[in-house]
């Protein structure tokens, strides 16, 4: 047993607070994905640069924030971790494979991710393309395999969900929509929907793949989705706040990008007192939301406090 599992382990007797949560299940993700992308799995046992570039790109930090939300959502519905576990990594799986197209030099041309070089600058661009690539697939090829869930049905409504969050009508048309010359001419509404695709999606499936795993009621769908909606709209424009007044150190990565590409945002837009009142209004709206699981969403709702407040 390590010093990680060892401390977790200590804390398991008492309550943990959100942070240790949070950090508990990231590290359970990490744990999966090392086993899900290790060496073993190589073809003809080749670690190829292929395989240590997707290692490279989804090991060794990020807060896990989707794969926490589908595994606490799942939970509402009495389903337990180790059963969403797979599921939660087939989206981080997704959200790194966009992380590494983002960064390239025809997207955002980003050296810096997480506190090290991205995965362009430490390869290459045809490196960092076909990581990206493969580990999109890779992510349906978790959900669609058997052990992910016994009901077919299940693992058919997954891949379904994650194929429209993550394709040309979600999580990729926002990406285009942000790149596109007309963005900077977008007012409110339009910035909205923009993020809505590029970053609202993978948020939204995180917590309908928790319900489809749950076999909750459309009721219970339909109350999560509000939440995921809101929360979703809630931590990009957190984010944009980070990149307009944050630090790049404490960051990892570098800030005031926006600005200086010219790109449209609500806090460009709205102006930071005002973008600030908005989170707070996003906040409300995404705890109202829950408000029918009672006591049973409290992890929710720290999660959206915590990705209102956060500071990188």
């Amino acid at each position: 047993m390590d010093l990680r599992q060892r401390a977790a382990l200590s804390v398991s007797f008492h309550k943990m607070t959100f942070p240790q949560e949070l950090e508990r299940v990231a590290w359970a993700v990490e744990r999966r994905l090392g086993e899900l992308l290790g060496q073993d799995r190589a073809p003809a046992g080749q670690d190829t640069t292929l395989a240590q570039a997707m290692r490279y790109a989804v090991l060794g930090g990020g807060k896990r924030i989707r794969p926490f939300l589908l595994i606490q959502s799942a939970r509402l519905f009495g389903v337990n971790e180790d059963s969403a576990l797979d599921a939660a990594c087939a989206l981080e799986c997704v959200h790194c494979y966009s992380l590494v197209h983002d960064d390239l030099p025809a997207m955002d041309d980003d050296a810096l991710r997480r506190g090290r070089p991205t995965v362009h600058i430490a390869f290459d661009e045809a490196t960092a393309i076909l990581a990206g690539d493969a580990l999109l697939t890779l992510a349906f090829e978790i959900l669609s395999d058997p052990r992910l869930h016994q009901d077919p049905a299940i693992r058919a409504e997954l891949v379904l969900d994650l194929a429209k969050a993550g394709g040309w009508q979600g999580m990729a048309l926002g990406q285009a929509l942000d790149l596109s010359p007309e963005r900077q001419g977008f007012n409110p509404a339009d910035v909205a929907t923009m993020q809505a695709l590029k970053t609202g999606a993978l948020f939204r499936f995180a917590c309908e793949a928790g319900a489809v795993l749950g076999r909750a009621d459309a009721a219970d769908r339909a109350a999560l989705q509000a939440y995921a909606s809101f929360f979703g709209q809630a931590f990009q424009l957190a984010d944009d706040l980070l990149d307009a007044q944050g630090d790049a150190e404490a960051l990892g990565k570098a800030v005031a990008k926006d600005a200086g590409r010219g790109k449209a945002t609500l806090v460009a837009l709205m102006g930071v007192d005002a973008a600030r009142a908005q989170l707070g209004v996003l906040l409300e709206e995404a705890e109202a939301a829950l408000a029918p699981f009672g006591s049973r969403a409290e992890t929710l709702l720290d999660t959206v406090r915590f990705a209102v407040s956060r500071t990188r």
